[in-house]
């Protein structure tokens, strides 16, 4: 059975959703960024234990088709931000469609219905907390930040950087308090 979990974002969010479900004693077969998959179907207060519990850690046991699918939206994208080639060969809205089999307008409007923000805007915030991250790391020149995230130029990532933060990338990198988003807060 495929149960859905919101803000399950990264490795370590799959370890300790992993860890509680073993907890409650509830064998899982697969997990992925927002998914698990489990041999059988939980008793129902196995789930209800399972869900506070998760519930601790900032995770949500997802019931509803419209909020599946806007996980798997999130959880795509924040995979794509984070891959080591994250440069797309098509354009975001062919990407997403592929990804989730669904017209892209229609995942569009229901992103923005239920998040407040368009799918764009999100994926574009993303992006810069992956360069304020890379920036703070300070093992890559802007160029190669640019080139990582797939950014045309130095010029538009800086832009960009700019338009979100209200900051340069070079005067965010030389203050000494960086403030970053959790992935779950964008």
């Amino acid at each position: 059975m495929k149960l859905y979990i919101k803000n399950m974002v990264c490795s370590r969010c799959k370890l300790v959703v992993k860890s509680e479900f073993e907890k409650a004693g509830i064998e899982t077969l697969r997990i992925e960024l927002g998914e698990i998959e489990t041999r059988n179907q939980p008793e129902k207060s196995q789930m209800e234990r399972l869900n506070a519990a998760l519930k601790q850690f900032g995770f949500e046991l997802i019931d509803d088709k419209k909020s599946r699918i806007i996980e798997k939206i999130k959880n795509n994208l924040v995979t794509l931000v984070h891959s080591h080639n994250n440069t797309i060969k098509v354009n975001l809205s062919d990407f997403i469609s592929d990804k989730l089999r669904y017209d892209y307008n229609y995942l569009s409007n229901l992103f923005s219905e239920v998040e407040g923000i368009t799918i764009e805007k999100y994926y574009i915030n993303l992006r810069i907390e992956r360069v304020k991250e890379l920036l703070v790391y300070d093992e890559l020149s802007l160029s190669e930040i640019a080139d990582k995230l797939g950014y045309s130029s130095i010029a538009y990532l800086s832009s960009q950087f700019k338009k979100v933060t209200g900051l340069t990338p070079s005067f965010y990198k030389s203050h000494k308090e960086h403030k970053r988003k959790n992935i779950e807060d964008l």
